[in-house]
């Protein structure tokens, strides 16, 4: 994978919040912001899941070729029972 960079404006306040979470979880700052934005995709993608299913389909879905829009929905619609990940985890 080519890893590739953008520049994402955000405002000061929401930049201190990603660098005190960066500091207190030992990632950097891009490695947390990046984390929160799966975080957020997943979240509006599987409203329905917890955050530790979250984790679980963020794992399988570096294991089906990464975090991509396209790839994240081939899971919800073929790949994923959201039923069964409902049922194995608490919200």
């Amino acid at each position: 994978m080519v890893d590739t960079m953008g520049i994402v404006k955000i405002s000061d306040d929401l930049h201190e919040s990603v660098r005190l979470a960066s500091n207190a979880l030992s990632r950097s700052i891009n490695a947390q912001a990046e984390h929160w934005i799966k975080i957020g995709m997943l979240v509006e993608l599987y409203p329905e899941l917890n955050h530790a299913q979250l984790c679980q389909l963020l794992i399988e879905a570096e294991s089906q070729g990464g975090m991509n829009i396209a790839n994240l929905l081939s899971l919800k619609n073929n790949n994923i029972n959201t039923t069964t990940l409902s049922e194995s985890g608490e919200h």
